[in-house]
């Protein structure tokens, strides 16, 4: 049975019960903190509860604005008007640095709202886990002729991202090695189902088949594979390097030393940090040189390194880059959908819609049925493109009319082709020399307000929690009504939409391809006449 509506109507309703999933499936609740040591759902406790009174009490023709995590204002608007907005952890520039950052949040008065936990999209470790087995299977595709059977994955970390590579390993067909510092960690991914086996020691990790958690320190393990001659097929990092204070343990440290070291030390703490990143750094450049696979997968590791002294850190390429940019070409990325209902029949049933609409995705839908397990609210996520979205979107709102499924909430990962700029994941090498123009995820925001979309929202952020990137995201609610109808149609063929144009603005041949098929009208590439190409 749904539980019975506490607002005005579902599309209030929703965003309230995607608020509550994001605290049931993140890491430290208590804290409203949801992944990545730091990323929160609201500035803090009162906050919080007047987000939820808000949600409540929301007319239709009101919109509700939140600055970092904190209401500010609810304002008479328009039944057509988003019903929330917001803007988290956005910085001038020139003091958009993490010293200053720490001080503002020490004061209380901004969030760091990650991608998609202050926006209330995380649906937790799943949420990132085909984004994960996607680029295992592009690296199987070429590099090892198709198949990752009886290759070796070597990665780190199994915090709230961190925590869906294990099971994406096993599901390309790997084994997966992950190194994690805290073994509550470890037992946390076993528990909800992303995890196999725990290691306490090397020799322990290297005997066990399938997905294996080993507690120990990456910037020791790497370097000790290597002594031992050890070269792993594929090797990444998903720790929250990031961070250097809260994110990444230092080497020698226990997880009590380093909290309180933090508080008493924090200098310490950082330089430390930035050491232990650089020797893990340091043991992936030579893993590549002998052979192994490596990327960055996004969490800003090189770029510390770096810091520390790894000058040729950024030999190692980035995954957006290196196998997804022909995706994000296509608009082509992490789509995602939540049974509001709390009921998995509708996840179930928007799956068979899934394959029956796009017999391409049954393989990727029979994997995450047989593999990928519930947290919080039933969910699920495809790779979806330009027009898919919109289709699906449009048949599963059309079920809910028909009283076949409950409301759904239609969202995505803010790593998606319109929708963030960052130059050392997202947006690197850009063919145009684009990657730091922040213009297109305040473009795709102001799009996505203008398509009445339910909830909006501008971030900025990243590595250190300041200056590195700017997203957007984006939730809407199929309610099956009509109007749910109008608003899924127009966001989800803008956003992706968008997404092309992006690529093809900046010269992607492949993006241009996909605009002309679909008819986007864009118009920024002009002959010397001005003339649209």
């Amino acid at each position: 049975m749904t539980e019975p509506l506490r607002c005005r109507g579902w599309r209030q309703e929703g965003l309230l019960r995607l608020l509550e999933n994001v605290l049931a499936v993140g890491e430290k609740p208590d804290q409203l903190i949801v992944y990545a040591s730091l990323a929160k759902a609201a500035r803090d406790w009162p906050s919080f509860h007047a987000i939820v009174a808000a949600l409540k009490d929301l007319h239709e023709e009101e919109t509700l604005v939140i600055q970092s995590g904190k209401p500010v204002a609810r304002l008479r608007t328009h039944a057509q008007a988003p019903l929330v907005v917001m803007a988290n952890c956005n910085m001038v520039g020139r003091w958009a640095t993490p010293e200053y950052f720490y001080e503002l949040q020490s004061k209380g008065l901004i969030i760091w709202g990650g991608l998609t936990a202050a926006a209330w999209q995380y649906i937790g470790s799943q949420g990132v886990i085909q984004g994960t087995y996607e680029i295992f299977a592009a690296i199987a595709e070429r590099h090892f002729g198709g198949s990752l059977e009886g290759r070796l994955i070597l990665t780190a970390g199994l915090g709230g991202m961190g925590g869906a590579q294990p099971l994406a390993g096993v599901m390309a067909g790997a084994r997966i090695l992950v190194v994690e510092a805290d073994e509550a960690q470890i037992d946390k991914r076993i528990a909800r189902g992303f995890l196999q086996t725990k290691a306490t020691s090397l020799d322990e990790a290297l005997a066990t088949p399938g997905s294996i958690g080993l507690l120990g320190n990456a910037a020791d393990i790497y370097p000790e594979l290597l002594t031992r001659g050890i070269v792993p097929d594929i090797v990444t990092d998903q720790t929250a390097a990031h961070d250097l204070l809260y994110g990444y343990l230092p080497s020698g440290y226990s997880l009590e030393q380093w909290r309180e070291l933090r508080e008493s030390e924090p200098e310490r703490v950082m330089q430390d940090a930035g050491l232990a990143i650089a020797r893990e750094v340091s043991a992936m450049l030579e893993f590549q040189k002998r052979g192994s696979i490596v990327f960055d997968n996004g969490n800003n590791i090189r770029s510390q390194a770096r810091q520390f002294g790894i000058a040729d850190a950024f030999d190692i390429k980035v995954f957006t880059e290196a196998y997804l940019r022909p995706l994000f070409c296509q608009g082509i990325g992490p789509f995602r959908w939540m049974a509001l209902s709390g009921q998995p029949a509708d996840i179930a049933a928007l799956d068979d819609l899934v394959v029956q609409e796009f017999p391409e995705q049954a393989r990727w839908i029979d994997l995450a049925r047989a593999h990928i397990p519930v947290e919080g609210l039933p969910a699920r996520i495809a790779w979806l493109g330009h027009g898919q979205r919109t289709q699906l979107a449009l048949r599963a709102n059309a079920l809910v009319a028909e009283g076949k499924i409950g409301p759904i909430a239609f969202s995505r990962d803010h790593l998606d082709a319109a929708s963030m700029t960052h130059p050392n994941i997202m947006t690197e090498n850009m063919r145009d020399g684009s990657d730091a123009i922040s213009d297109w995820p305040l473009l795709n925001a102001m799009v996505s307000c203008s398509s009445m979309a339910d909830l909006v929202t501008i971030h900025s952020g990243g590595g250190g929690y300041a200056g590195y990137m700017t997203s957007s995201g984006v939730t809407l609610i199929a309610d099956g009504t009509e109007a749910a109808g109008q608003r899924l149609r127009l966001t989800l063929d803008n956003d992706t939409g968008l997404g092309v144009l992006r690529y093809a603005d900046a010269g992607y041949e492949l993006a241009q391809q996909t605009a002309e098929r679909h008819n986007l009208g864009g118009i920024g590439r002009f002959d010397a006449e001005g003339r649209p190409l």
